[in-house]
């Protein structure tokens, strides 16, 4: 590729980063909002409707298998998605995954209960559940990479890349909301017969606000540089970006993977197994779960973006050590609040928690972004993201229930948040500190 083609494709128009970033955050956010719909519905509604038990907690940890099902298909969809960002673009996977998210989420709002059609109802529940984890395995790393390709220029990397973060907590308190909401303005058994389907077929509506964000927003310089790069030297390059990256860039996805652990099974116990345990555990309503889960979530959306702004300033190390050694510390704290048996208290275990999760969410988009070079970011981060999420995420809320029966107190679940939290730390202390970096310097061979 020459200079001159270079040139070229720096002026070409655009689109401002304000711009892609809203898209970002707008698809991550539907996403997000049909993928905790089924986690928070797992917890409330399926472990009645698709998998009755007499036990209580059987039936909702084969609900939450369901969940898990849903982050093993993950990473699959970020091989495959990933793929085809890396070779064809940003912009059209990231409308792909979009697109795929929203069908199966309406879909699954038109199953019928397990006793209309026995073993089918949790097959098909099952089947649209690995359908939502493909269509994700393709979302986060593509949403970040719309932005930070988009931002060359490192001095406010953190700030833009935190938004498609965002997303998650902002998804996950439309699902919570929508399901108080509709609890509340619902008996029981109309909550469980049909309410709860309602949520499910808001889908629709919000996938297709998001795709028009979505295709507004243009293709990232960064890829056309490459793309340009790789058909000119088309005989060098590899057909596969998954194949480049395991074998040229391996440390950096152990690091990148590591690096979340704390922050994943963090995120799934904040909000998602705390309605299991206040409901089912402690005997309390379950508005009060939702309550506390939905002030968590807000407090963290005000506090990503405002934490990134100091993480452009410090570093990614020190935010995600901070972020590492707080988890270690609150993993017990967490229990000793909701324990209390008080609202004010199931409030601050969530809240405090979902803060801790801000903290990581301020920049692992940036710091996920300076690892790997623009032919394998998309792949990459991808992979990384959801390997990570696979293992940890996937699991914790399963986890956390097993061990709660074994030993019948929350502070065993803490032993294992906290392991999960020093994982994290000595991931981030292999990493190097990469907030002074230019992407396309990354794409340099002599830099590498």
């Amino acid at each position: 590729m020459t200079e001159l083609t270079k040139a070229e494709l720096r002026q070409q128009k655009h689109s401002s980063l304000p711009t892609v970033a809203a898209s970002s955050l707008a698809g991550t956010a539907v996403e997000w909002y049909d993928f905790f719909l089924y986690g928070t519905a797992a917890a409330l509604v399926f472990n009645k409707l698709y998998f009755p038990s007499e036990d209580p907690l059987v039936g909702t940890m084969l609900a939450l298998g369901t969940f898990a099902a849903g982050f093993v298909a993950r990473p699959l969809g970020a091989i495959v998605l990933g793929h085809y960002g890396d070779k064809h673009g940003r912009r059209a996977t990231l409308v792909a995954s979009l697109l795929l998210m929203g069908i199966a989420t309406a879909l699954i709002a038109f199953i019928p209960p397990y006793a209309a059609i026995g073993v089918a109802a949790p097959l098909i529940l099952l089947f649209l559940r690995l359908v939502q984890g493909f269509a994700l395995g393709g979302e986060w790393g593509g949403a970040v990479l719309l932005v930070s390709e988009h931002s060359n220029d490192s001095s406010r990397r953190a700030f833009w890349a935190s938004w498609p973060n965002v997303g998650p907590p902002l998804g996950n308190l439309m699902a919570a909301g929508v399901l108080a909401l509709l609890a509340w303005l619902l008996p029981e058994e109309a909550f469980l017969g049909w309410g709860w389907r309602i949520a499910f077929g808001l889908s629709a509506l919000l996938v297709i606000i998001g795709l028009v964000l979505r295709l507004y927003v243009q293709e990232t310089p960064l890829f056309k540089e490459a793309q340009l790069k790789r058909d000119a030297q088309a005989s060098a390059q590899s057909n596969l970006p998954i194949g480049t990256l395991f074998r040229r860039n391996w440390r950096e996805i152990l690091i990148a993977t590591g690096s979340r652990m704390g922050e994943n099974a963090g995120f799934y116990i904040y909000s998602l197994f705390i309605i299991t345990y206040v409901t089912e555990i402690l005997g309390q309503e379950r508005q009060n779960g939702l309550t506390a889960v939905m002030l968590g979530q807000g407090a963290a959306i005000v506090a990503i973006p405002l934490l990134a702004i100091y993480a452009d300033r410090i570093g990614r190390k020190p935010m995600l050590v901070g972020a590492s050694l707080a988890t270690v510390v609150w993993a017990f704290a967490f229990f000793y609040f909701l324990n209390t048996g008080q609202m004010w208290g199931t409030i601050v275990a969530a809240v405090g928690g979902l803060l801790i999760f801000a903290a990581y969410s301020s920049v692992i988009g940036a710091f996920f972004s300076e690892l790997f070079p623009t032919d394998v970011r998309y792949s990459g981060t991808s992979v990384a993201y959801n390997l990570a999420s696979l293992v940890a995420g996937s699991l914790s809320p399963i986890i956390a229930l097993a061990l709660y029966r074994q030993f019948g107190t929350g502070y065993a679940i803490g032993i294992y948040l906290a392991g999960m939290g020093l994982v994290s730390l000595v991931s981030v202390l292999f990493a190097k500190e990469t907030k002074s970096i230019r992407l396309s310097d990354l794409d340099v061979p002599a830099a590498r």
